[in-house]
């Protein structure tokens, strides 16, 4: 049987909101939100918090004991090779990879992943990686702050021993899709599910799909408008429960909530940390 781990990137040097990991939200701090969420995820059996060497995270090491969550470290700015030893230590035959701004992650979601990742009664993986977004030119259209990205350990592997770009190694998954034409990931007839093509370099990869399109909405904590904009939606809650199409209806009732961060641009694959140059 397959074992699917669950790795969240997390780090307090955030460049444009440091120590938000930690950052509360409610009455817990955005890393343990993000856990939480995760681990109802029915198709995950573990779930691994990845933070870094740098001493900044020790607090993020602490905080991960205190709770009881597993927790390793690794590269500051290498955080394919901080991944690539996170799922190797912990035997991942999958690796469902979010990052620890994604409070409001859905766990039903990572499980249509992951789903689609393996398929069929075999449970053997029909491609080599899954997700529900992709940067621009592929597009996206589930809402930013969902964003769930499943792959084999083998490709991840595979990755590691070939991906050069700093891009690449910094965030972890282009290497899968890059070069890929975008006709390939279009949605191929009306509600597709999901659209799906080989990679130039041979990988067999799908792109999730929502009929209509939300991925203007912007749900992720990267600054404190985000933050504040995530604060006021679960104050709106009775508990962490809710799923994204609950979200969803709030701010669709409340359209006021989206100008919280709406000036806020979003960052692409290609952006990288300035300071490890």
């Amino acid at each position: 049987m397959l074992h699917t781990v669950a790795i969240i990137q997390a780090r307090m040097s955030s460049s444009r909101l440091p120590g938000k990991v930690l950052l509360p939200i409610g009455e817990r701090p955005m890393l343990a939100w993000v856990v939480e969420r995760t681990r109802r995820a029915q198709t995950v059996n573990e779930v691994v918090v990845a933070t870094t060497t740098d001493p900044s995270d020790y607090a993020v090491a602490e905080f991960c004991q205190s709770r009881g969550y597993t927790c390793t470290r690794g590269s500051v700015h290498d955080v394919l090779d901080r991944y690539y030893h996170a799922a190797k230590n912990a035997n991942a035959d999958v690796i469902v990879r979010i990052t620890a701004d994604c409070p409001l992650i859905d766990p039903v979601l990572v499980d249509d992943a992951v789903n689609t990742l393996i398929g069929g009664r075999t449970r053997t993986p029909r491609f080599d990686f899954v997700a529900n977004r992709l940067p621009p030119p592929w597009g996206r259209t589930y809402p930013i702050g969902l964003d769930t990205e499943v792959f084999t350990f083998n490709a991840l592997e595979r990755a590691w021993k070939r991906a050069i770009a700093k891009h690449q190694r910094e965030h972890v998954t282009p290497f899968f899709y890059e070069e890929t034409p975008v006709s390939y990931l279009r949605p191929q007839v009306v509600d597709a599910p999901f659209s799906s093509g080989m990679t130039p370099d041979g990988m067999q990869i799908a792109l999730l799909h929502h009929h209509p399109d939300y991925g203007h909405q912007r749900w992720t904590v990267d600054t404190p408008e985000d933050l504040e904009l995530v604060r006021q939606i679960t104050a709106r809650f009775p508990d962490d429960r809710f799923s994204w199409k609950d979200v969803l209806k709030l701010v669709e009732r409340e359209p006021q909530l989206a100008q919280l961060n709406a000036q806020i641009k979003h960052k692409t694959h290609l952006d990288v940390d300035e300071r490890s140059q």
